[in-house]
């Protein structure tokens, strides 16, 4: 939880209340380690806001320590955390994407849908990918 406060509270400026939410407890979390320190994060919950797209896990809090971007964790990890959902039975996926990262996560297949919306005062978007 540390590296998302760092990330999303100190950095981008979510409101501390907010970052942290009734989801965790239920998540499913994956860490990246490099010598043993926490370097990336995200969570993967298994009830998803957007019912339309039964059977899914909905993807989110993806987040690396500053001097670790662009090295390629954020990628490792979300294929890491889709492939465990695939074991499990599971291989549909929705996020809610930063606007600014909606290129990354189209490079890993999602498709964004719907309009932009405000979440922790930055602009997301939903995606998903079947």
């Amino acid at each position: 939880m540390a590296l998302r406060h760092a990330v999303f509270v100190v950095e981008q400026g979510v409101p501390a209340d907010e970052e942290i939410d009734a989801d965790d407890p239920v998540a499913t979390h994956f860490v990246a380690l490099v010598e043993g320190e926490v370097v990336g994060t995200l969570r993967v919950v298994f009830k998803p806001e957007h019912a339309e797209i039964p059977e899914c896990a909905k993807i989110g809090r993806v987040a690396v320590r500053r001097d670790r971007r662009g090295s390629g964790i954020a990628r490792r990890m979300m294929l890491h955390a889709m492939a465990h959902c695939r074991e499990i039975g599971v291989d549909r996926f929705v996020l809610a994407a930063q606007t600014d990262k909606l290129g990354f996560y189209e490079t890993l297949g999602f498709v964004a849908f719907g309009p932009d919306f405000m979440d922790g005062g930055i602009p997301h978007r939903a995606m998903r990918m079947d």
